[in-house]
Formats: structure tokens, C-alpha cells, sequence
């Protein structure tokens, strides 16, 4: 669904590639209690930061943990809107709120129930 889609940049009109390439707890890299997710648009890197805290709200509302593959999902989700409110392209990082991350996750959900299940991550090299 959204580890490797195309999506058209509001202002530009350029089709824009967006590949998944990797979660990165943020604590070790940049010491935020984050999780960045890493995708490449048309080859460039783009960086979206999860908060930590949005694991435990979604823990504690539904009692289920945020996966490697749905944490992909709901950043490449996120991205997608991004770009097609007219995001600016200068920026490497977009962070997400807490409320955000729960908000794209439902989606994600829903999406893949329609689908008949949640897409797998790809292994990259």
C-alpha cells in the first residue's frame, strides 16, 4: 500500500516515487524519543518521525502494538497526504503528533481490511 506508491506534487505536478527503505529508532541517531522512518522520493531521502508515546496510546486504547510493517505503512500514508496538500519539498523531516499517528493507523487498518490483509515490508539490501 505505502512502502513503494507514486503520488503527484500539488504544486510541481512531478510524479513523485516514494520507496520505504528503513525504520530507525530515533533515540540512538538523534536522541529523540522517536521512531524515523526513511523513504526515498524520486531518490531523494525523506525523513517522518513518529513519537514513541504513540505506541503506548495505541497499546492502551486498544490493547495491540504498532508493527515494523504498520509503522512503514502509517508514515507512507502520511507522506502521501503530505505531498498532495503541498508539503515543501526542502524539508528532510516531517513529524508527526500523537494524534496523527493514530489517525493514519485506523486508516491503514481499514485500508488493508479491505484488501484482505496488511501489505509486507520488503527486506532491502
Amino acid at each position: 500500500m505505502y512502502d513503494d506508491f507514486h503520488v503527484t506534487d500539488r504544486w510541481s505536478g512531478e510524479d513523485l516515487h516514494c520507496r520505504w527503505k528503513g525504520n530507525i529508532v530515533a533515540i540512538a541517531t538523534r536522541h529523540a524519543d522517536a521512531v524515523d522512518v526513511r523513504y526515498d522520493v524520486n531518490g531523494r531521502p525523506m525523513w517522518i518521525a513518529m513519537p514513541l508515546n504513540a505506541w503506548e496510546a495505541q497499546k492502551t486504547r486498544s490493547g495491540k502494538v504498532i508493527t515494523d510493517q504498520l509503522t512503514a505503512q502509517i508514515a507512507g500514508r502520511y507522506l502521501k497526504q503530505i505531498v498532495e496538500e503541498g508539503y515543501d519539498s526542502r524539508r528532510e523531516i516531517y513529524t508527526m503528533t500523537v494524534p496523527e499517528v493514530l489517525e493514519h493507523l485506523d486508516a491503514v487498518v481499514a485500508e488493508a481490511k479491505e484488501l484482505g490483509q496488511l501489505p509486507t515490508v520488503p527486506v532491502t539490501g
